[in-house]
C-alpha cells in the first residue's frame, strides 16, 4: 500500500497561514510527523495562493525535503507550479493529478511525457464527474491510453476512480469499489489511488466510515491512498486489510507493525 500524507494542504487554515508566513518550522514538523507515521509520499498543495502558487509550491518542496527523505506528491493542475516544484525536487515525484478535462490534460501531458514521474490519473472529464463504474472505466481507459502513448510506464500510473459522497447517492461507494476491481483486473500493471474522505461528506462519525470504506476498497485491489497518516486507527486498518487481502506474505508487515507497537493504541 502506497500512502500519501495529505496534511500539507493550503486549504487547511493552519497550513495556509504557515505557507503565507513562510513558517518553515511548522511545515517541517508536519512533514516529519507524516513521514514517521508511515507516509511514502508527502503531498504538497499551495493552490489557494493565486499568482504565487509556483513560488510557494517550490518552497514547500524544499522545506519538506530538507527534513525528510521522501518524495513529494505535487498537488496542482498548474504546469507552471509543477515545473517550479520539479526544478528543486529530489527523487521521483508524483503528479496529482491529470484528468480527461481538455484544458488540464493538454497542460500536463507535456510535463509528464517521457519521464519517470508517478502520475495520478483522475477519472473526470469535461462531461463532469462519472457516477457509474462503466463511466469511470471509459475515462480510465482513455487516460491510460494517452499516458502510455506519451511514454509514461503503466507502473507509474495511479488511476483515481473518484470518490463521491454517499449522502447524495447511496450507490457511489459501491460504484467506486467495483471500479477499483475492474481497473485492476482490466489494466494489468496500473495502480489505483484515491483520497477517500469525500465518501462520508455530510454524515456523522466520518472517521469510522472512512476506515470501513478503505478496508472494503483494499479488498477489491486498491493499492494507494491519500490520507492522514497520523490517524493510527486508519494506518492499523490498512496493514490489517492488506494481510487479509493476501498482500502480506506470512503476515510479515503485520507482525512488524505489532513489534513496532502500531497497535498499542487499542489496549
Amino acid at each position: 500500500m502506497l500512502v500519501v500524507g495529505e496534511l500539507i494542504n493550503a486549504s487547511r487554515k493552519a497550513i495556509g497561514e504557515a505557507i503565507k508566513a513562510q513558517d518553515a518550522e511548522y511545515i517541517e514538523k508536519v512533514a516529519k510527523d507524516e513521514f514517521e507515521a508511515g507516509a511514502d509520499y508527502i503531498d504538497v498543495n499551495a493552490g489557494i495562493f493565486v499568482g504565487k502558487e509556483p513560488e510557494y509550491l517550490q518552497w514547500l518542496v524544499k522545506t519538506v525535503q530538507g527534513v525528510v527523505e521522501a518524495p513529494c506528491c505535487l498537488d496542482s493542475p498548474d504546469p507552471k507550479a509543477i515545473d517550479a516544484a520539479l526544478s528543486v525536487h529530489k527523487g521521483i515525484a508524483m503528479i496529482n493529478s491529470i484528468s480527461l478535462e481538455k484544458e488540464r490534460y493538454n497542460a500536463l501531458i507535456p510535463v509528464v511525457a517521457g519521464t519517470d514521474l508517478k502520475v495520478v490519473a483522475l477519472c473526470m472529464s469535461d462531461d463532469g464527474m462519472p457516477e457509474t463504474m462503466d463511466a469511470r472505466l471509459k475515462i480510465a481507459e482513455k487516460l491510460i491510453d494517452g499516458l502510455v502513448k506519451n511514454n509514461v510506464p503503466l507502473n507509474n500510473i495511479y488511476v483515481d476512480p473518484l470518490v463521491q459522497p454517499i449522502s447524495t447517492n447511496n450507490t457511489f461507494a459501491v460504484e467506486f469499489i467495483n471500479s477499483v476491481e475492474a481497473i485492476m483486473t482490466r489494466f494489468k500493471g496500473v495502480h489505483t489511488m484515491c483520497g477517500l474522505s469525500n465518501v462520508s461528506y455530510g454524515l456523522p462519525v466520518r472517521k469510522f466510515m472512512n476506515h470501513a470504506f478503505a478496508i472494503m476498497a483494499i479488498g477489491k485491489g486498491l493499492d494507494g491512498l491519500i490520507i492522514n497518516p497520523l490517524d493510527k486507527m486508519m494506518m492499523a486498518s490498512l496493514i490489517t486489510a492488506e494481510a487479509l487481502a493476501g498482500r502480506d506474505n506470512y503476515c510479515v508487515k503485520y507482525l512488524k507493525a505489532f513489534r513496532n507497537k502500531q497497535f498499542d493504541f487499542l489496549e
